[in-house]
């Protein structure tokens, strides 16, 4: 792998683990609900947006495969 290449997969990762982030900050708003400190919609708000961002961490991760599958035409490697 050259240097462009690891720039480009760094660059995936960093896309990556946004969404990683943002289960993150929806788990601790469900942490507060549970410990009575926010109303319960909100952590089934919360809920909602840790699926959703554990979808799009699912989308990132194949896309990181799909880029560096040598059998693919067009591809980083």
């Amino acid at each position: 792998m050259d240097d462009e290449q690891f720039a480009t997969l760094q660059t995936a990762v960093h896309d990556a683990r946004r969404p990683l982030n943002r289960i993150t900050m929806q788990a601790e708003l469900i942490k507060l609900a549970l410990e009575g400190a926010i109303p319960p919609d909100k952590a089934l708000a919360a809920l909602d947006k840790i699926i959703a961002g554990c979808q799009d961490c699912s989308d990132s991760l194949s896309q990181i495969v799909d880029n560096f599958n040598p059998t693919n035409t067009g591809n980083n490697e």
